[in-house]
């Protein structure tokens, strides 16, 4: 299914029970990031090792798989009520990251665009930030 149908499945969904007088552009940005917050409350407290285990488990992976889900329909409802192409979105993005983050300079490194370059022993760049001195 694609994106567009899925979306027009879900105002489908909202119409047939007078929601979207609730669904303001505000409202449903928060209700996104309250959702994304569920998903993430899945991992709290949990090591790399217990998280990346979580699809193993039925309950788990329901769980991940119901919050994920939760995230997507409102993703969709906030770009529905703010006029945006998702899938045009996400092409337009990957563009701009990959313009951002060349390979030859991204290629196995974590470090943000902004983030100047380690220098030839590894060391972090200077950023010009220097620590205020002690007074008196």
């Amino acid at each position: 299914m694609s994106l567009s149908a899925l979306t027009a499945q879900l105002i489908d969904f909202r119409e047939q029970r007078n929601w979207s007088q609730f669904h303001s552009l505000r409202n449903l940005i928060v209700s996104l990031n309250l959702e994304a917050a569920e998903l993430l409350e899945l991992t709290q407290w949990k090591s790399d090792a217990e998280v990346d285990a979580l699809p193993a488990n039925a309950a788990s992976h329901e769980a991940l798989r119901d919050e994920c889900a939760d995230v997507l329909l409102y993703l969709l409802l906030v770009a529905e009520r703010a006029g945006i192409d998702l899938e045009q979105a996400a092409q337009a993005k990957l563009h701009k990251n990959a313009v951002r983050y060349p390979v030859a300079s991204s290629y196995g490194s974590s470090r943000k665009h902004e983030q100047p370059a380690p220098d030839e022993r590894g060391e972090p760049a200077a950023s010009g930030f220097r620590e205020p001195r002690p007074r008196g």
